[in-house]
């Protein structure tokens, strides 16, 4: 090992941020890395230094070893942190730094590769004797292959992507039927965030639970575990929420995963941090699933309950130094809950969303920690993870640290893109979770439907803040010669129309409509924040007038809605008119039609990749393609129109 003192960040968003900080508390100085797309992020703002290395797309930036490399020489960093994610457990990249005699803070470039191809490392840990999932890890990759060994194992089964992870390239297969159009998205979806198409098959455990061990070892031999992180509750197969310690391991369980996942980073000379993870069946039974050769997202709540800081351990360890702490002496102090804010909408398949930044206002308090990487009046682009920020709350107890982190989400505001905020909030208040027994079928048990939580009151307001804004300041304002000022106001959300009338005299309001009357009065309205008296309880909200689209965060809930009053008089429109949208921003990577084409109902037609995820497009009815107006290698925009279908008989 050899010393070093500028670290340059090959990553990008919250957890850039998070090693920058780190850097600088230990006294060395950083080199951010960005995109154009990223010109006016956080962390390049945030670092010493910052060094453009391409256009938007990965391929081109963050995910391209040649640039990161030069970067560094330009920028005279002589050693670099991955961060998560893009090139993290990427061995050709920790070989690329070494070579280019860079100090690469993380494991060594074996290591990696033992750990990076899921089917190699399952083989080596049944060899070490950790215990696996039952499944299919060889090295034939045939259909057929596939069939008979899923006989095998037996139905429900994972198909995995051997390498990466995130979810991506993970199907679920409960019928034999559905088997080889699931290897065949794998694959896709595989081969585009890896560069592999590889699979493994395992044996589904039902609604188990995700547990994962964080190691910490050196490079003198020792190693260590931190404890464990339940990270059950997830929607396609990624985490959502995480906490530590897990709400059913007891002290022996600890040190039987403890000691299985020290096995495992031992059995390959392992050095610097890294997770095994671990599914946990309703017996108590552990199965190794897999080891991240990196920091993981969800690291801050293992260092709230520790008291240590990961990052700061990881450089130290690269610098050389041992261990400051052996086993006997990590203690776990009380408990804390992190939930990932994504930029996605749970209403709606959790599709990952784009847009302004109009407001960001992190929530602050005891326990409370968010890292982030948002700015205020930047745009959430389709071409990286939709993940924003952790809300992290640590307390004495599980139910401490549960009202802390929900009081932090409802504090938290953010405007004029739609996440998974109000969702977070319901998932951290429902009995199961309260309880500490989720598993991994929580989500999907519990929440099949996901409604918006606009309600009457939130429209109410939404149009009583509109006439407001519209309205001059005066010690006149709201009134006309022949009384009180009378407003029609028309708020889309999303297909569905209302019609609001708001009465105003001065600061008081009256909106009737559909049924309901709310009498509201404005006690303040300052920049982007309000207080209001509606049917005689005071309250208060965010807010964000974006051209004819009106954002609210009341209580924690966000709601949105579009100013339709002065809009012309739309034409019919229907789900079934034939055109078949981009429902986001991304990249077209597969068009399955041509024109003529008939097409049945449910018939995938194209693919839209965006934010490192694959979008089926499928056909509304039985029909014919009419028009292709898109083609592979296209990046289009939402609500573009890709292709046309005609219904048949019509």
């Amino acid at each position: 090992m050899r010393a070093f003192s500028k670290i340059l960040i090959a990553n990008r968003g919250e957890i850039a941020c998070r090693v920058i900080e780190a850097a600088r508390k230990k006294g060395y100085r950083s080199v951010a890395v960005f995109s154009e797309a990223d010109a006016r992020a956080r962390h390049v703002s945030l670092a010493d230094e910052a060094v453009l290395i391409g256009p938007a797309p990965v391929g081109q930036s963050y995910l391209s070893i040649e640039r990161i490399i030069d970067a560094a020489k330009r920028s005279g960093a002589d050693a670099v942190h991955p961060g998560y994610g893009f090139l993290s457990e990427n061995a050709d990249f920790a070989q690329a730094c070494a070579d280019a005699g860079l100090v690469f803070i993380g494991p060594a470039p074996e290591a990696i590769r033992a750990m990076g191809n899921k089917a190699a490392a399952k083989r080596r840990m049944i060899d070490a004797g950790v215990p696996c999932v039952p499944g299919y890890q060889g090295e034939a990759q045939d259909d057929a292959t596939f069939v008979r060994e899923a006989d095998r194992i037996g139905f429900p089964i994972m198909v995995k992507a051997a390498a990466g992870g995130g979810g991506r390239g993970m199907r679920l297969v409960k019928d034999k039927a559905d088997l080889l159009s699931a290897l065949a998205s794998a694959r896709s979806e595989a081969s585009a965030a890896f560069g592999s198409g590889e699979l493994i098959l395992e044996k589904a455990v039902i609604e188990p639970r995700h547990v994962e061990i964080q190691i910490m070892a050196d490079n003198h031999g020792n190693v260590i575990h931190l404890g464990e992180r339940d990270c059950s509750v997830q929607r396609r197969h990624q985490k959502v929420l995480e906490e530590a310690p897990c709400p059913v391991a007891s002290d022996a369980l600890r040190a039987a995963m403890g000691a299985a996942a020290v096995k495992a980073a031992q059995s390959i000379g392992y050095a610097n941090a890294g997770t095994v993870e671990f599914l946990l069946d309703r017996e108590g039974k552990f199965y190794f699933l897999e080891m991240n050769t990196r920091l993981q997202v969800e690291h801050p709540v293992t260092e709230c309950v520790t008291g240590m800081d990961i990052v700061a351990l990881q450089i130290d360890v690269a610098a050389g130094a041992k261990l400051p702490m052996t086993q006997s002496e990590v203690v776990l102090n009380g408990h804390a809950i992190e939930a990932r804010l994504y930029a996605e909408d749970p209403a709606n398949q959790f599709l990952p969303q784009t847009g302004p930044v109009l407001v960001w206002r992190p929530a602050r308090g005891e326990g409370v920690r968010i890292d982030h990487g948002v700015v205020e009046g930047t745009e959430v682009s389709p071409f990286y993870d939709p993940m924003l920020a952790k809300i992290i709350a640590h307390g004495a107890t599980r139910d401490d640290a549960r009202r802390r982190l929900i009081a932090a989400l409802e504090n938290t505001v953010l405007l004029g893109v739609t996440t998974n905020k109000g969702f977070l909030i319901d998932m951290l208040r429902h009995s199961v979770f309260a309880e500490g027994a989720a598993t991994t079928a929580f989500i999907e048990t519990n929440f099949a439907e996901i409604c918006p939580a606009n309600d009457a009151l939130s429209r109410a307001l939404a149009a009583t803040l509109l006439v407001d804004a519209s309205m001059p300041d005066s010690e006149f304002k709201g009134w006309w010669s022949t009384g009180a000022a009378l407003a029609p106001v028309k708020l889309a959300e999303g297909e569905k129309i209302h019609r609001l009338d708001v009465a105003q005299r001065g600061a008081h309001y009256t909106v009737t409509g559909e049924g309901q009357t709310h009498a509201i009065e404005i006690v303040t309205r300052g920049h982007n924040e309000f207080r209001f008296l509606a049917d005689g309880v005071e309250g208060k909200g965010a807010y964000a007038i974006d051209g004819t689209r009106i954002h609210l965060d009341l209580n924690g809930c966000v709601h949105s809605f579009e100013d339709m009053t002065y809009a012309p008089a739309a034409a019919k429109d229907a789900s079934s008119d034939g055109f078949v949208r981009a429902p986001m921003s991304g990249r077209v990577i597969g068009v399955n039609v041509k024109a003529g084409d008939k097409v049945e109902k449910g018939q995938t037609l194209a693919v839209l990749e965006a934010m490192k995820m694959e979008h089926q497009l499928k056909a509304a009815f039985v029909g014919t393609v009419s028009a292709v107006s898109a083609h592979t290698g296209d990046q289009v925009s939402a609500r573009q129109v890709l292709l046309t279908l005609a219904k048949d008989g019509a």
